[in-house]
């Protein structure tokens, strides 16, 4: 390995360092109270070591969500090897509860990925557009899913003919964030004041979702 690539490589695991370290800051404290001081004290760098990578914190906190993203859709991905779907139902549910089983075993990263879905674009002024572009690619192939599953009930006859894949996606995708933010923000409410539990909350929002997209009668069956 010449000096040029060892200096590069060398260059990485400090990066892949920082944002190790970053994690464990925001995720213990939380990113509002976390700074760059306290990352560059977890990482065991000087504040100037830690800029001369990244030029803010919300920068850092791109390269985490990225990272949620990633990981986000290897459990997908594998959720779709590992369970057979014999139709689009099948597909939608599995995207659904595997954005579920995210939540569960990954909660910092979900809590971060939400965080950022309920934000003003504005707030990242700042962040490198690769960070952005990355962020935004990631979540097209989630998107990518949606449409594709949606697309095939269309052909299949299940899902309502007239409806736009792609909007709908998006759409699915906002219903999606608002039901899980809602879960994880409400649920002392949801159980106090309506009797309804997270699990149950979760699970009647999925098939209301179903009911609006879906050929009568095809959700009911599906719920059987």
């Amino acid at each position: 390995m010449g000096r040029k690539e060892h200096s590069m490589e060398e260059k990485e695991l400090r990066r892949g360092y920082i944002i190790d370290a970053a994690e464990r800051v925001f995720f213990s404290i939380g990113y509002e109270n976390a700074s760059m001081d306290k990352v560059a004290r977890e990482a065991g760098f000087t504040k100037k070591t830690i800029y001369m990578y990244f030029n803010s914190k919300v920068q850092i906190y791109f390269e985490i969500m990225i990272r949620g993203y990633r990981l986000l859709i290897t459990m997908l991905e594998a959720n779709f090897k590992e369970k057979k779907q014999g139709n689009a139902m099948d597909e939608l549910r599995t995207i659904f509860l595997s954005f579920y089983q995210f939540s569960q075993e990954c909660a910092p990263y979900f809590k971060a990925i939400m965080e950022y879905e309920t934000k003003d674009c504005d707030q990242y002024t700042g962040v490198e557009d690769a960070a952005i572009d990355e962020c935004y690619q990631l979540g097209e192939r989630i998107f990518g899913y949606l449409s594709k599953s949606l697309d095939r009930g269309k052909e299949e006859g299940s899902v309502r003919g007239e409806l736009d894949s792609e909007k709908t996606a998006l759409i699915l995708w906002a219903f999606t964030v608002g039901v899980f933010n809602t879960r994880e923000r409400k649920k002392d409410y949801l159980k106090a004041y309506h009797n309804i539990s997270s699990e149950e909350f979760m699970t009647d929002s999925f098939y209301m979702m179903m009911h609006l997209i879906a050929v009568k009668g095809e959700v009911e069956h599906e719920r059987k």
